[in-house]
């Protein structure tokens, strides 16, 4: 599966995940969010960064499943620390997403970056 980011934001997760969700939402996308990865960790106390070395990190990755009008959604990964964010779109040849629906997340995403935010690629 391929998942090289597509945009970088100088923002932490939570901030990234917020103003993703109001862009797309602005775009007319529904998203759904599938995964927290604060969340899976919060059950295991003795599980340490493998970017830091520690339990007491900024590390964070959540997936969205974004819809548009295709039945399929695509899958978008926000994986942050250090207060920077990475977007992905998740591209895996035995799931095509709708590359109209990828074209329109990206697009949406890229033309509303904020002066605080940077180009990944």
């Amino acid at each position: 599966m391929n998942t090289s980011p597509f945009l970088s934001v100088n923002h932490t997760c939570v901030e990234a995940l917020q103003w993703t969700k109001k862009q797309l939402l602005q775009a007319g996308l529904r998203s759904i969010q599938t995964f927290d990865l604060h969340a899976a960790r919060a059950g295991s106390h003795d599980c340490p960064c493998p970017n830091h070395g520690t339990s007491k990190c900024d590390c964070q990755m959540v997936v969205l499943l974004v819809y548009g009008k295709a039945a399929e959604p695509v899958t978008v990964i926000l994986h942050g620390n250090d207060g920077q964010t990475r977007l992905s779109i998740a591209d895996d040849p035995r799931q095509r997403a709708d590359p109209k629906l990828i074209s329109l997340i990206q697009q949406t995403l890229e033309c509303k970056v904020p002066v605080s935010i940077t180009w990944a690629g």
